[in-house]
């Protein structure tokens, strides 16, 4: 076992966003050295083992308070998840990687920043750096990207724009943690230079740029789980100089033993496996207390800088609710990517369109698991585009025969008559809390006043706003009762063997019945729910959804009238997408094609309009076989809680689309060079292609795919010229030739013929963003960082002598620029 007992004072600098000279000169190593000594053994371990599900341990007697951390990647979602503590909803990373904008995520960064400290909270967790390795990632859609470099850039503007507050940022998860399948026992064997070269390379620059939390992630790389791993030695606290707390992600740690390793924190807390044992251990000699006191001087660091120490937080930036939803809206747009466009879009205000797809009304904001959030708004395609053209919707399709939660302005509590449900925990029949809830999706943990709980009970009156037979039930783990109008209608047992507990948690099984109801009819419901999930120290751990599904017209007809209304409609427009079963953390997914019948509804669509518009609702690549046939695609991922007014503004024109692809998107499925997640019979999932994925990979095998890296349409058109390299700076010019002012992501790629080392094709070396008038002229600078030269050695970083060849442009397949460079 290694012993991690590192030197009593700083380790020295960790790059361009260190505090180290900051900290050297206020006595910072010198004053955690004097409360360290102030702590007993049993003070130490108490501080890295966690002290709630989303809170660091506190102490009184050295003036630490408790700090509380919380979920991070799309917004602050604070301690618990409770609609009654609404947060912003931001973009997904694919689509905050999608406007190549380090100024965006800037502002972004402080909003997040104002959001955690609103919440009394120290630490988002995240950014989510992993790679983009298949489009099958349960997660993909809340990484980056597929290219190391991108989503470097993307990790360092968010962990610069987040601790310039006074908050830190999480980059997670270390490393390797690039699929849901298995997720917490899967062995990842890579080979080092693949490592080093792709995978390390976004939590390198997060270092770089100052963060002070890492996360490492559940699975083991080359044998040895990550909370364990020799990687938490070097490079991250060697070679980079990390001088801040690794975490563990949830429930990652393995062992007490494991505490001697280079995790700092073992979350959530109180930890069953360092606690007690731990301290025992320690006691025993088993484990040097040196190595922690290495771990807690970490922790009083990372308190320092959060101002947990002397209570004296760093003050945030000031964001009203229309500010936030402003800069989320522009957000939005910047990230949507136009990947085909024959002159339909923009449209005119005037433009009378028929709004089909099963996202118009009800899209998705944001993908599911840890990186969901509960918006005190938001606004639908429906709700967007009614407000600025003439539009007439229905769905065309249905994507699902499960209940949805209940619309919360159908359901009365009775305890207070308003909108909602009454929620009451119970102890052996009798009542120990009780709260009014307004909403249909519960997730419930973290309640103190639940820990003695053996059952809860919701209560609420349905009424109908629609004539037909209803589906009604509930979502949930355990025995469950289900009354209406006092008589019992169902009961029944109810679990997932097996599952992940954030699927459980989010996605629960279901029961359900049907009634027929009359419009303004009311019918009162009762749920009792025992046998409940509970954990040590946190009480029930359970997701409920009350759904009630109002009745639907066949899948045919509501097919034909969505036909019907295409076919009379100036423009169609239809918003496809995932489902939150198919984008979410706990699992990856088996297919990229759309759910349900959605390609069919496009298809028919588009046989009856020319004129048809389609927009992407989702995270991640999706096939699109009807994507030649129809005048528009727009892909506008998860977009946050201003979907409908940001998908208004690029429609109309009001703003530009303004993305450029962070990932490839296939034609099929059968086409994706590096596609598989899951582990073999062992358990081992080996990344055989080295450092070939993304585009890498696409190149390499010479399929086209249906839109490649960096692709994106806007409303104007570009000339680039004038290359020019002096060192290891280029510099263009570019001028914007239309009529509408727009931006420009100058892309820059490298290649290396003849190379002896196992190259890509062409590679992203660097990019710059700007933005121009019609008819102006701009001069770009976009510097070559050295690592775009290097390569990994085994032992170091190394540059093969000779000639690279730069190639700028607009994509990965759109360098009209070259130059020599060497």
């Amino acid at each position: 076992m290694r012993f991690r007992v590192g030197p009593s004072g700083l380790s020295g600098s960790v790059g361009e966003g260190s505090h180290v000279d900051e900290e050297r000169g206020s006595g910072m190593a010198a004053r955690i050295e004097e409360l360290l000594a102030k702590l007993d053994t049993a003070a130490k371990v108490r501080l890295i083992s966690g002290a709630g599900m989303f809170r660091m341990a506190g102490d009184a007697g050295i003036g630490l308070a408790e700090m509380p951390v919380s979920d991070g990647p799309s917004g602050v979602r604070g301690e618990n998840w409770d609609e009654r503590e609404p947060s912003v909803s931001l973009p997904s990373g694919t689509a905050l990687a999608a406007t190549w904008d380090r100024e965006l995520l800037g502002e972004i960064g402080a909003l997040i920043a104002a959001q955690a400290r609103a919440k009394d909270v120290y630490a988002v967790l995240g950014p989510t750096v992993n790679l983009h390795r298949s489009p099958l990632g349960g997660r993909h859609f809340e990484c980056f990207s597929e290219d190391p470099m991108l989503s470097g850039e993307m990790a360092a503007a968010y962990v610069r724009a987040v601790q310039a507050h006074g908050v830190s940022a999480c980059p997670k998860h270390y490393v390797a943690n690039d699929a849901e399948t298995d997720r917490f026992t899967v062995d990842v064997r890579v080979d080092d230079r693949a490592l080093r070269e792709l995978y390390l390379y976004p939590f390198e620059r997060s270092v770089a740029a100052g963060a002070w939390m890492v996360m490492a992630a559940y699975n083991s790389v080359n044998g040895v789980t990550m909370t364990e791993n020799p990687l938490l030695d070097e490079p991250l606290e060697g070679a980079w100089g990390f001088d801040g707390v690794v975490v563990s992600d949830w429930t990652a740690v393995r062992s007490t033993e494991g505490a001697a390793a280079g995790t700092d924190l073992c979350m959530p807390g109180p930890s069953e496996l360092w606690g007690a044992k731990l301290l025992d251990a320690v006691r025993a000699g088993e484990i040097p207390e040196a190595a922690i006191d290495e771990k807690v001087r970490r922790i009083l660091r990372f308190a320092t800088r959060v101002g947990a120490l002397d209570g004296t937080p760093s003050p945030t930036p000031e964001f009203s609710d229309e500010k936030a939803g402003e800069l989320v809206r522009r957000a939005a747009a910047d990230a949507m990517v136009l990947v085909r466009n024959d002159g339909v879009l923009p449209l005119r205000a005037d433009q009378p369109v028929a709004l089909l797809g099963p996202g118009a009304a009800a899209p998705r904001f944001m993908g599911g698991g840890s990186a969901t959030v509960i918006p005190a708004h938001t606004t639908t395609p429906l709700t967007g585009l009614s407000a600025v053209l003439p539009v007439t919707h229905t769905p065309g399709v249905w994507l699902s025969d499960e209940l949805t939660a209940v619309a919360t302005d159908l359901i009365t509590d009775p305890d207070t008559g308003t909108p909602g449900l009454a929620l009451r925990y119970l102890a052996d029949g009798e009542e120990i809390g009780r709260q009014h809830r307004a909403t249909g999706s519960l997730v419930l943990f973290g309640d103190a006043t639940a820990e003695r709980a053996t059952a809860i009970e919701l209560r609420t009156r349905l009424r109908a706003d629609a004539d037909g037979e209803w589906w009604i039930g509930v979502g949930a783990m355990g025995r469950v009762r289900l009354e209406l109008d006092g008589e019992l209608a169902d009961a029944g047992e109810l679990a997932m063997s097996g599952a992940d507990p954030v699927a459980a948690l989010l996605h629960p099984p279901q029961r359900t019945v049907t009634r027929t109801l009359r419009a303004g009819q009311e019918i009162d419901i009762r749920i009792t729910i025992e046998n409940l999930i509970s954990m040590p120290g946190l009480g029930v751990f359970l997701g409920v959804t009350l759904g009630a599904t109002p009745p639907r017209r066949t899948e045919d007809a509501e097919s034909a009238a969505a036909v019907e209304a295409a076919r009379t409609a100036r423009v169609a427009i239809v918003v496809v997408g995932t489902t939150e079963q198919i984008e979410s953390e706990g699992a990856d997914r088996a297919t990229l094609r759309l759910p349900g019948r959605q390609d069919d509804l496009v298809a028919a669509v588009a046989a009856v309009n020319p004129r048809t518009v389609v927009v992407v609702n989702s995270g991640a690549p999706v096939e699109m076989p009807w994507r030649d046939d129809v005048a528009a695609v727009l892909l506008s991922w998860f977009p946050g809680q201003e979907f409908g007014t940001a998908l208004a503004d690029v429609l109309t024109g009001a703003r530009e689309p303004g993305g450029r692809l962070p990932t490839t998107w296939p034609v099929t499925m059968s086409d994706v060079p590096v596609l598989d997640t899951t582990p073999a019979a062992d358990g081992t999932l080996t990344y055989a292609e080295g450092v070939h994925i993304g585009y890498r990979a696409w190149l390499r095998t010479g399929v086209e795919p249906a839109y490649p890296f960096g692709h994106g349409l806007g409303y104007t058109t570009w000339e680039p010229s004038d290359l020019e390299v002096s060192g290891h700076t280029a510099t263009l010019t570019v001028r914007n030739t239309g009529d509408r002012p727009g931006k420009y992501v100058a892309q820059a790629y490298l290649s290396r013929e003849q190379s002896v080392i196992d190259r890509p094709v062409r590679w992203l070396a660097a990019f710059a963003t700007i933005t121009a008038e019609p008819g102006e002229s701009r001069r770009v600078e976009i510097p070559l960082p050295d690592r775009a030269f290097e390569h990994w050695t085994g032992r170091q970083w190394a540059v093969e002598p000779g000639a690279f060849t730069l190639h700028v442009g607009t994509s990965v397949t759109d360098l009209p620029l070259t130059a020599r460079i060497g």
